[in-house]
């Protein structure tokens, strides 16, 4: 996504360009007249857009049924701009709030961290320093109600909570709150900003390697970068590995912010040209944190737009190893544009490139499928075999060291990690996404949240801690009674990863995602490969 800073005077001409392809419409619709065109003789010339609007009019005057004009107008806006490329879209007024707070970087509430158990809100964590932590709200305690409205045992579910529990800043909500071995209570929470935050973990290994993991690409996430850098440095950080597995993406300032950090100045880190957009050259200025840090930098096909930024400048510099699969070739620009309703388009305006000249962007248009593109690699062989993989030899580039990468769409990395399958089964995967390990992992974690906390860190906590086949056994019988059929053969073939993500869940209910990563890095095959290389290991 491009840096929202970009001048609306500049942008107006290509949104006005989507707008005419309409026939006008969103200026007719929104109360803007259309001016009219003539043809060579004087008369008025009719234009697509005439006959959009003569067609809306029609349904006005003479459908059978009455009809929702503004959402069958969002329903046409949204099929145009999805004709032009995958990445073009509309979002409507009422869900550009949604799309946008994951990006900006917060947003108002009472700041708690929360999972749904058995109908009933439960606290992860207070967020730090948000007003339910300043109220003394604890972890493990039960959210019943909102201003007198019951919350718990009505199934409830997360858009309900956001409803009841977000809203202006400045806004006050009386919860009730069930906490072990007290008598219910009442609090009243003054709702403030909460921050949403881009880095997931920043962890140091003993031997020096530090690791940061970054979950999006939003305003603030520059700021939280260095914060962790810095953090993990003072501890004797010697090496870095940073984690873009997942990350979808964000503003390209941020992107550019992130790669200050790493590359010494001058050095590009990407450029965008388009039809209607004249080539711009983003470089590194040179005061960054990290320039002589030797790291990693792990991808996978989860890894799109800000991310393929980060990792192709990376690359293309030779400044880092970049592990895993293949990128997921997101490299089109977006520029947003909000209109008089306060709903949005977000339309491509030009394409991201390396710095080697390497278009991120892979191909979309007739007779590609570009939705089901995880699906085609999985079926080509391409997430287990590097072999597997389609290089486009036709567009052939060298980094700044004379490395030859190619083109073709998404990043490729330096060293090839397959997707682990081994110790996959389907017993696993009903466990997982049934939601069965994850309410199992809490409830070990709230009956034993003090004693658990007495390990002091999530270091010690993976160091010390081990999963007994009592609980294993137990996570097997729970399971059943919820409908997950119990399967020896299925159980034998992922004890470990089942171990693991037991272990890693109940981490995370206590230290949160930081928790979560301690633990499953150790049995990471992407991290573990990216480790040894920066280690000088085979």
């Amino acid at each position: 996504m491009a840096s929202p800073q970009r001048s609306i005077a500049v942008l107006l001409p290509l949104f006005l360009g989507v707008a005419l392809a309409a026939g006008y419409l969103i200026g007719t619709r929104f109360g803007t007249p259309a001016p009219a065109a003539e043809g060579i003789f004087g008369f008025r010339r009719a234009t697509p857009g005439d006959k959009l609007e003569q067609v809306l009019d029609l349904i006005d005057r003479q459908y059978v049924d009455t009809v929702q004009e503004d959402k069958l107008v969002d329903e046409v806006l949204q099929n145009m701009l999805q004709q032009l490329d995958p990445h073009s879209y509309y979002i409507s007024a009422a869900d550009l709030q949604a799309a946008q707070e994951p990006l900006e970087g917060s947003f108002m509430g009472i700041g708690v961290e929360f999972a749904i158990q058995r109908d009933t809100i439960v606290v992860i964590s207070p967020v730090e320093g948000g007003p339910s932590e300043a109220l003394g709200i604890r972890a493990g305690d039960r959210i019943v109600s909102a201003d007198g409205k019951k919350l718990a045992g009505v199934g409830i579910g997360n858009e309900d909570v956001t409803k009841a529990l977000r809203g202006p800043e400045g806004s006050k909500v009386t919860v009730g709150i069930a906490r072990h071995g007290a008598k219910p209570f009442e609090v009243t929470i003054e709702r403030g900003a909460i921050p949403i935050n881009s880095v997931a973990a920043a962890l140091l290994d003993p031997d020096g390697t530090g690791y940061i993991k970054l979950s999006r690409f939003a305003r603030t996430t520059h700021d939280e970068f260095v914060k962790a850098a810095k953090s993990l440095k003072d501890q004797g950080m010697q090496r870095l590995v940073l984690d873009l597995r997942g990350n979808g993406g964000g503003y390209l300032n941020a992107a550019i912010g992130v790669c200050d950090e790493l590359l010494p100045r001058g050095r590009g880190i990407v450029y965008t040209q388009g039809r209607a957009s004249p080539r711009k050259d983003y470089t590194a200025d040179g005061g960054g944190l990290l320039t002589d840090m030797p790291m990693a930098v792990l991808i996978d096909e989860g890894s799109a737009s800000a991310s393929e930024i980060v990792a192709g400048a990376l690359q293309d510099n030779d400044r880092a190893v970049i592990v895993g699969r293949r990128s997921f070739g997101k490299g089109l620009v977006q520029e947003h544009i909000e209109l008089p309703d306060h709903s949005a388009v977000r339309i491509t305006t030009a394409r991201y490139y390396t710095p080697s000249g390497r278009s991120i962007q892979r191909p979309y248009g007739s007779g590609i499928d570009y939705n089901d593109d995880l699906e085609a690699r999985y079926d080509h062989g391409e997430l287990l075999n590097a072999d597997s993989i389609h290089l486009d030899t036709t567009h052939v580039y060298t980094t700044l060291g004379g490395r030859t990468v190619f083109g073709g769409g998404g990043i490729m990395p330096d060293l090839f990690v397959p997707a682990d399958t081994a110790e996959r089964s389907a017993y696993l995967t009903e466990l997982f996404f049934s939601g069965a390990l994850n309410r199992f992992a809490f409830d070990v974690a709230d009956r034993q949240r003090e004693r658990l906390q007495r390990y002091g860190s999530a270091a010690a906590f993976h160091r010390d801690y081990t999963v007994t086949p009592e609980q294993l056994q137990a996570l097997t019988a729970t399971a059943a009674k919820e409908g997950v059929t119990y399967d020896a053969a299925g159980l034998e073939r992922s004890r470990g990863l089942i171990v693991d993500r037991l272990k890693a869940g109940i981490a995370r209910n206590i230290w949160k995602d930081a928790g979560y990563y301690q633990v499953l890095l150790a049995s990471d095959p992407i991290y573990r490969k990216a480790h040894d290389r920066l280690l000088g290991r085979p």
